[in-house]
């Protein structure tokens, strides 16, 4: 009895861990990135690389805003789906919010001492 429940537990178990695997989602390959840029336009590529640019600053500065960021993002796929009017508007804006958070590292502290 004990050996029939071993076998059944021991089934389950091997089922359970195929039919997980057999179901986990297909990673799709990234377009290379030369097929991004002839689906743009000059002038909506060269914001998307101003506002690459000005991300990485700012991450190094530890000053990009949640708003930046989700800019960013919003570009990249605006990018990937070959749409230059979303990319062009979401990458001027990261710039922007960028810029104003560069600059608001320099304004005086508001802590009370």
């Amino acid at each position: 009895m004990k050996q029939k429940l071993a076998t059944l537990a021991f089934l389950g178990l091997t089922t359970f861990a195929l039919t997980a695997c057999s179901s986990a989602p297909a990673t799709n390959a990234e377009a290379p990135k030369e097929a991004v840029k002839s689906a743009l336009s000059d002038a909506a590529q060269q914001a998307l690389d101003k506002a690459t640019a000005d991300v990485k600053t700012a991450k190094a500065k530890f000053a990009l805003w949640t708003t930046a960021d989700k800019a960013y993002k919003d570009a990249l796929e605006a990018a990937k789906a070959g749409d230059s009017n979303a990319v062009i508007k979401q990458a001027t804006f990261v710039s922007d919010q960028v810029a104003r958070g560069i600059a608001q590292l320099s304004y005086p502290s508001t802590e009370l001492k």
